[in-house]
């Protein structure tokens, strides 16, 4: 929804740690303009908080920091980082210290007299006193010492603590933000840019910080756009005061615009006679203070049309932004490198409105482009395009409102939202069902493909055995995943659709569908999983974990396996008894073919949608008496709940 608050939300988290240290926050712009003139009064001697971040390790980062510190750090440790508006920064967590002095404790070739007296220890902190008095040996004294210098390093009152911080501090990712703003100018003079840089330059010899307003009126987001351009043509701004004419230097800027069209272009599929042209020259004539000393010009060429050529920003703005973007992002990553207390640190990308001025299916060609980025880099972007909304990936998304009581909102919770605030997301769905199929009056949500080929199939089995299928009137819609059966339920609950879920079972339950009951979007008895008919002695009760695949008998899966794979297997057919033990039909397979070295496709595992392809196209005439069973129980619950 308009004015939300997204473009705010995003420049607070860039002021919260600026990966190029421009953005900080300031009283004045940003605190509450009504309450402003009580604040700052007392602002100097008491800032208030303004932002406060959580932060969770992923797997990797936690195994590192346990190992590295003998700590035992919980999967789900979190820490905050909350910054004032003095532009402070103060950390907190909390360690247990425990897990480090039992490790401690244990430290080989310490004396029985070590042993005991840490046994009543709480702290690291406490160890040296602990000791003081005893008759230690070499080895207990080597040891001490190494204690004794932690904790005179140790900043904070828990040594380990203090560790964990200082092992933390240069792996908190910093913020770099991206607006409209920020786009290249179609002329600059640099004479005038030159001289913005000296103040900079002198501004930061006297390491002076000074308010954000100042420090914008010296250099603007732009104008650091273009000194990166420079620079990845390795000039310097003075290298203009010197004498010997500027051909060299349009030739260099020249062979970089060259380079960054190609790499636009493996995104950009709308109009690929587009180039950017580059002079710079003098102008007595203009307006200042472009009529002082060189300008930089930057102009968008059609070569479609004869090599016309217009100002940078009057032409293409999708285009623009591309290579505005690229420019940038070599300008913030050339700042990190340069500093080393960066090397360890990622990058949070937050992109206000890309792709605004594209064309739905240009937008398409971004949404590539953000893929291919963010596996480099976690991105955050705001839109109101349904089209900038990828369908594989409603899960990811978060509406933004702006509640009278509360001001601005983000959550993941699209069932409360406001009917504006959601209908891009509501867009996006529709446009994803446009090219699937039709939702009817009675709809069975199931994950994929496979799962509809597979319950149609079964269901025209039994029918031709005069047993219970699925009545005609369902309409089997594979919404692409779990999160996305979920997004379905959400944003279609409400809409007086007869709605049931059917779905694989891990082993426990699905906190978000659960989540889906407790709002009253879709009744417990209508969200089934595999396993509730796996026995059918026990139907309806949860058991092991189960895929729909697992209601077929292992043998009749594996015939319709080997069929399927046949040319790719070269005469070998598996068997059940070939198949590690297991409760799921398909880890068995896929860990069978690991173990025997069998490829069916280049990453591993294999194509499940084949199977169910290769059952759906030539059905079995009698199936099993239990697999028979399993989908005709399935099929009664079905039909009792979309009656």
């Amino acid at each position: 929804m308009n004015e939300a608050g997204k473009t705010v939300f995003l420049q607070a988290l860039e002021k919260s740690d600026d990966a190029v240290g421009l953005a900080a926050f300031d009283p004045i712009e940003d605190y509450p303009r009504k309450d402003l003139s009580a604040y700052l009064r007392e602002h100097k001697q008491k800032p208030s908080t303004v932002t406060t971040l959580t932060y969770r390790l992923s797997k990797g980062e936690l195994d590192e920091l346990n190992g590295a510190l003998h700590t035992n750090l919980p999967v789900d440790f979190e820490f905050k980082i909350a910054r004032d508006y003095d532009n402070k920064l103060n950390m907190y967590l909390a360690v247990d210290e425990k897990p480090v002095l039992a490790t401690l404790r244990e430290t080989a070739g310490l004396s029985s007299d070590t042993k005991a007296a840490l046994a009543s220890v709480v702290a690291v902190r406490s160890i040296p006193g602990a000791l003081a008095g005893l008759s230690l040996t070499e080895k207990d004294k080597a040891w001490l010492e190494v204690i004794q210098e932690r904790v005179e390093k140790a900043r904070r009152e828990s040594v380990v603590e203090s560790e964990v911080r200082d092992w933390l501090q240069p792996r908190v990712p910093k913020f770099a933000f991206f607006g409209e703003y920020a786009l290249l100018p179609s002329k600059v003079n640099l004479a005038d840019l030159a001289e913005r840089v000296q103040q900079a330059r002198g501004l930061k010899a006297q390491s002076q910080r000074p308010p954000v307003r100042a420090a914008q009126k010296q250099i603007f987001p732009q104008h650091l756009g273009v000194l990166a351009l420079l620079r990845m043509a390795d000039i310097s701004i003075d290298d203009f005061t010197k004498s010997g004419g500027y051909e060299p230097l349009k030739a260099r800027l020249e062979a970089v615009s060259i380079r960054l069209t190609d790499e636009i272009f493996e995104f950009w599929k709308q109009n690929e006679d587009l180039e950017v042209e580059v002079d710079i020259k003098t102008d007595p004539e203009d307006v200042a203070p472009f009529n002082e000393g060189p300008n930089l010009y930057l102009r968008i060429k059609n070569r479609r049309h004869r090599g016309v050529s217009t100002p940078f920003h009057q032409r293409s703005r999708g285009f623009t932004w591309f290579f505005s973007f690229l420019v940038w992002f070599d300008s913030v990553q050339h700042q990190l490198a340069a500093s080393d207390e960066s090397r360890d640190r990622s990058v949070i990308l937050l992109l206000d409105e890309p792709g605004l001025n594209l064309h739905a299916l240009a937008q398409a060609d971004f949404l590539r482009y953000i893929d291919e980025l963010s596996r480099r880099h976690q991105i955050l972007y705001t839109t109101h395009s349904p089209f900038m909304v990828n369908s594989d990936r409603l899960h990811q998304v978060r509406v933004v409102e702006d509640r009278i009581k509360t001001g601005t909102v983000v959550s993941d919770n699209v069932t409360n939202s406001d009917e504006r605030t959601i209908f891009p997301l509501q867009a996006a769905l529709g446009w994803s069902l446009a090219q699937n199929l039709f939702i009817s009056e009675r709809n069975l949500l199931v994950e994929g493909p496979s799962d509809l080929l597979f319950l149609k199939a079964m269901s025209s089995v039994l029918e031709a055995q005069g047993r219970i299928g699925l009545r005609e009137d369902v309409t089997i819609v594979p919404a692409g995943g779990l999160d996305k059966v979920i997004t379905f339920v959400a944003l279609l609950g409400a809409s007086g659709l007869k709605l049931a879920v059917l779905h694989d079972y891990q082993g426990r339950p699905e906190q978000k569908l659960e989540d889906l009951v407790r709002q009253k979007l879709v009744a417990p008895k209508a969200l089934l999983d595999a396993s509730q008919f796996r026995e059918v002695s026990s139907v309806g009760k949860r058991g092991r974990p189960t895929d729909i695949e697992d209601l077929l008998s292992p043998s009749l899966y594996l015939d319709y396996f080997n069929k399927a794979f046949e040319k790719q297997l070269d005469g070998r057919r598996i068997a059940e008894i070939d198949l590690p033990p297991g409760d799921r039909i398909l880890h068995r397979i896929e860990r069978y073919l690991a173990d025997a070295d069998i490829k069916l496709r280049p990453n591993g595992g294999f194509n499940h949608y084949s199977v169910a392809a290769a059952l759906a196209g030539a059905p079995p005439l009698l199936v099993d008496s239990e697999t028979a069973a399993r989908f005709e129980e399935l099929f009664r619950t079905i039909n009792g709940l979309l009656v």
